[in-house]
């Protein structure tokens, strides 16, 4: 049976990709910080496929021990979001730039042979068309500190050696949404949901732009699905995760909940406002 790491497996995305792997007859092994609690992982501590440790990704005597005897990781361990990394721009290049450079050549070092590294679609940046379409090879242009750790990781791991044992792969996330063991409310669609569901007014901010949008099984299943396939059709790749039909403005998606929420309460900020 095949152990996989999943850094930050205790997170939003992880703690549903730790579920799906399991039902994959994976072996797991999950290392977190438990920087916001471990309740998404309680249930799995006494499945004999699970097995977790609480370090940092930082700590680099915890991941030699953690990659041991893996066949493949998921390395999602980041701190995530515009505002976030703007709060700690010092901790953000060291997590997101620093320990992951440690973690893959560890990974190298430990003859892992799959690494799967959780990206985004905010390296695109602002588009010259904003009607225009995105693929794997249209230019970065990252406009926050977030995205640039991102593009900086993915040219880091695209430009290993071929031969290398630890092959990468590169996910560029869709905005995320949906129901997980550990929530998060900062997302748009669950942050715009659970403030109508209880009633309160929501204010409106650029509701004119358009963000594409993946729910968090789709996002989670998409590492299984790379760890699944065939070295050769996903080695030294990147793969947009979302779908062109879930490319949606804020107005949709106000009127999407309106349609079971009809009398929310709603305004909206103009730019001149």
């Amino acid at each position: 049976m095949k152990r996989i790491l999943v850094t930050g497996g205790a997170g939003y995305i992880g703690s549903v990709l730790v579920r799906q792997l399991l039902k994959q007859n994976y072996q797991i092994r999950v290392v977190d910080n438990l920087s916001f609690g471990g309740e998404s992982l309680i249930d799995l501590l006494d499945n004999d496929n699970f097995e977790f440790i609480k370090a940092d990704v930082r700590d680099s005597d915890a991941m030699r021990e953690a990659v041991k005897d893996v066949w493949g990781i998921v390395h999602l361990a980041a701190i995530v979001g515009d505002p976030a990394c703007a709060k700690e721009p010092e901790l953000t290049k060291e997590i997101n730039l620093q320990a992951s450079k440690a973690v893959y050549e560890l990974a190298e070092q430990a003859g892992v042979e799959r690494f799967i590294f959780a990206s985004t679609c905010s390296n695109y940046g602002k588009m010259e068309d904003p009607n225009s379409f995105v693929n794997e090879d249209s230019p970065l242009r990252p406009v926050s500190l977030y995205a640039e750790t991102k593009v900086e990781f993915e040219q880091f791991l695209l430009g290993q050696a071929k031969d290398n044992n630890c092959k990468p792969t590169c996910l560029r996330y869709s905005t995320v949404y949906g129901l997980s063991p550990r929530m998060r409310f900062d997302l748009t669609v669950n942050e715009f949901t659970k403030d109508l569901a209880m009633g309160k007014d929501l204010v409106v901010f650029g509701e004119q732009f358009w963000r594409p949008y993946c729910h968090v099984e789709d996002l989670a299943g998409a590492a299984v699905l790379v760890l699944n396939s065939s070295q050769e059709k996903v080695a030294f790749d990147v793969f947009n995760v979302g779908d062109t039909n879930e490319n949606y403005q804020k107005q949709t998606l106000v009127e999407l909940i309106k349609r079971e929420i009809p009398d929310a309460k709603i305004s909206y900020v103009k730019k001149d406002e």
